[in-house]
């Protein structure tokens, strides 16, 4: 089958390799659609980082490079092993994760910082979602109704990290509350549509590209250009002088950490989402002196998985779709997806490969 794997920095090779074999518990899944996301951009540009060499195997799985990658994918159940609850054609959406179930993190129910945590598409040998097949945990695979097109059911899964950030961050109820999300790319706007979904009325987008300004407008009142305005002024003016409740960083940049920290109201919350390449350092002018509060969001769980399915199912998450900018081949997925992000990220959020170019008519 063909598979886009992983060499090495700014090397993928769309490679002819043998499909996965599943194994007891497993489901050999038929890849229809996977998102790239920009982990996937950031490895590609910087790594190896999350994905292991040969000095540093995978502690759960031994994979090392080449791997197959990505992880935002769903397709169609092709092959079950014995006493499966699945069924042969079954739609499904897939949680990509790797864990151990043994820690003392996955025993408290927190399987997403499992100390041997992965994805499949980065840690695993099983495959990954670009490709024509990947072998999954049948666990993992959750079963969507016709109503929900393939077309677009990878992108619940950026809407779970979206999830898993809302709830952890320490609030039950955002009713009231004043939120500004740094960055509109595809994991900012995921929050936006989580939050709205839960009743927030007052969300401030600070989002620099002109594109994504546009998109994001589409969706909320206030986008600010951080380039032409005060981030911190801004804000405080738009919530009575007091600044945000909380912050969901999905940019990862020291620019924009700047920016939120200093428009935080005083004991708010910082939730950092996204992935940094550089050093993250904190401003402790406004961290200690207005006592932040400054946390991480870690991938998801499985009732995140389980609890954004449900939601897409039920029509909570209405327009998401429209964030897809392009549709690709797997064929094209270097020049097509990861250079064209590269060298026009800003005309995209979101960019769809398939290993079935029939998909692609009309």
């Amino acid at each position: 089958m063909k598979a886009a794997r992983f060499h090495g920095r700014r090397d993928i090779k769309v490679d002819e390799v043998e499909p996965p074999q599943i194994r007891d518990g497993q489901a050999l899944i038929e890849i229809e659609w996977c998102g790239i996301c920009g982990s996937d951009l950031h490895e590609y540009l910087v790594g190896p980082r999350v994905i292991p060499t040969k000095e540093r195997p995978h502690p759960l799985t031994g994979a090392v490079l080449p791997v197959t990658v990505g992880h935002e994918f769903c397709g169609r159940v092709s092959k079950v092993a014995p006493n499966s609850k699945l069924e042969v054609g079954q739609p499904v959406m897939v949680d990509p994760r790797v864990f151990c179930s043994n820690c003392h993190a996955c025993n408290s129910s927190d399987t997403n910082i499992c100390e041997g945590w992965g994805f499949l598409g980065y840690n695993s040998n099983d495959g990954g979602g670009y490709s024509e097949y990947v072998a999954v945990k049948e666990e993992l695979c959750h079963v969507l109704p016709d109503s929900v097109p393939l077309s677009e059911a990878a992108l619940i899964e950026p809407l779970t990290v979206a999830m898993h950030a809302v709830r952890i961050s320490g609030f039950d109820d955002y009713r009231g509350k004043n939120i500004l999300v740094l960055g509109g790319g595809p994991v900012g706007l995921a929050v936006i549509f989580v939050l709205k979904a839960s009743g927030v009325g007052n969300i401030i987008v600070s989002e620099p590209t002109v594109r994504r300004q546009e998109q994001t407008a589409k969706f909320i009142d206030v986008v600010l250009n951080p380039r032409e305005v005060k981030i911190g002024d801004r804000c405080r003016e738009l919530t009575d002088g007091k600044g945000p409740d909380i912050v969901f960083d999905c940019a990862g940049i020291m620019p924009g950490l700047m920016d939120g920290m200093d428009a935080l109201r005083r004991g708010g919350t910082y939730v950092n989402v996204a992935g940094w390449e550089t050093e993250c350092i904190v401003p402790m002018q406004h961290f200690m002196r207005k006592e932040l509060i400054f946390r991480a969001s870690m991938s998801y769980t499985e009732s995140d998985f389980k609890g954004t399915v449900d939601d897409y199912v039920a029509g909570k998450f209405k327009g998401f779709e429209k964030l897809v900018t392009a549709r690709i081949a797997l064929d094209d997925i270097v020049q097509k997806g990861f250079e064209e992000l590269i060298n026009h990220k800003d005309d995209h959020v979101k960019i769809m490969v398939t290993p079935k170019r029939e998909l692609l008519v009309g």
